[in-house]
């Protein structure tokens, strides 16, 4: 398993708790994206039996996480916005060559990529937090974000050699980031 190849700036946190609803909110879309991602990789590859039961357990913890944080809003009176493209994600989709035979991987890869930097932030903003009740939410989805992490390369190994897997994933991280010094830090999760 491959880790991210830089640590996310302390700064980055000053900016999360500069505006702390617009981040609670990203995070909420990331929730549900994470989980609308999971059924789309079963909607797309329905004949890889190896991976469908993971990745749909997978989606139906990212919507429960999706709830959570709904809850967490509403609590705030906060509403959630419609979807907007996530630069992070998509360029995380750019940096590996896409080709058919692969695609599979790189999807897993770059979701595992995601699930890494999410972790990494989530406890970050968990360390900070004050509130013992939304404290211990991020603890528990820091934990979560660490297992989703480890099982998108569990995944990619069941279809593809190991060494190949390795190799895409370091090039992934690499990219990665590079990725992240390019992108201007924001009150969001990426």
């Amino acid at each position: 398993m491959f880790q991210l190849q830089t640590r996310t700036p302390q700064r980055w946190l000053e900016v999360v708790f500069a505006d702390f609803d617009a981040f609670l909110i990203d995070h909420t879309l990331c929730e549900r994206k994470a989980s609308a991602m999971g059924m789309s990789l079963v909607a797309k590859y329905p004949d890889r039996d190896l991976i469908l039961e993971p990745l749909i357990a997978f989606a139906r913890e990212e919507l429960e996480h999706f709830h959570i944080m709904f809850k967490v809003l509403v609590r705030r009176g906060l509403r959630l916005p419609g979807d907007s493209p996530d630069a992070y994600v998509n360029g995380l989709r750019k940096a590996l060559p896409h080709d058919h035979e692969h695609l599979l991987l790189d999807r897993l890869l770059v979701s595992a990529a995601v699930e890494a930097r999410s972790c990494e932030r989530m406890q970050m903003v968990c360390e900070a937090l004050t509130e013992p009740e939304l404290r211990q939410t991020y603890l528990e989805l820091t934990r979560a974000e660490a297992r989703h992490h480890a099982l998108f390369f569990r995944l990619a190994e069941r279809y593809y050699p190991a060494e190949l897997v390795r190799e895409r994933a370091r090039r992934l991280f690499i990219a990665e980031a590079a990725l992240l010094e390019r992108l201007p830090l924001r009150p969001a999760m990426h």
